[in-house]
């Protein structure tokens, strides 16, 4: 599966963003999709999962109440809507994708397998 992050750019601290995710070529239907950032020098990081249905999501700690991910598996997108943006959350946004029929929210790196190239989102003081 090919997946295309959008909707990164220029917002003041206190703003937000909505990031977009496509997917082509196979389904994410049955995959767990989720959304992890790298700011520079610094590791990969989770930030939102989500499951097949949409029903699951988890998040890490520090977006928790700002941050929401949600799935349209008709229109084969994952969407991260960001609130309250801060300095901090400055980053290159991935989705990604695990195998097909994954089970259990996961939130390290290593454990999707389809990546898109990322989205740039850098959050003025």
């Amino acid at each position: 599966v090919q997946l295309q992050a959008s909707g990164g750019g220029l917002v003041q601290a206190g703003g937000s963003l909505r990031l977009s995710c496509a997917a082509s070529g196979r389904t994410i239907s049955r995959r767990l999709m989720a959304w992890f950032r790298q700011a520079p020098a610094k590791e990969r990081e989770f930030v939102a999962g989500i499951g097949w249905s949409g029903e699951n999501t988890n998040y890490a700690d520090f977006v928790k109440g700002r941050f929401a991910i949600s799935r349209d598996n008709v229109k084969e997108t994952v969407t991260l809507q960001m609130n309250s943006l801060k300095p901090e959350d400055t980053a290159t946004y991935l989705c990604a994708a695990r195998l097909p029929f994954a089970t259990g929210l996961a939130d390290r790196a290593d454990q999707y397998s389809s990546w898109g190239q990322g989205t740039l989102v850098t959050v003025s003081s």
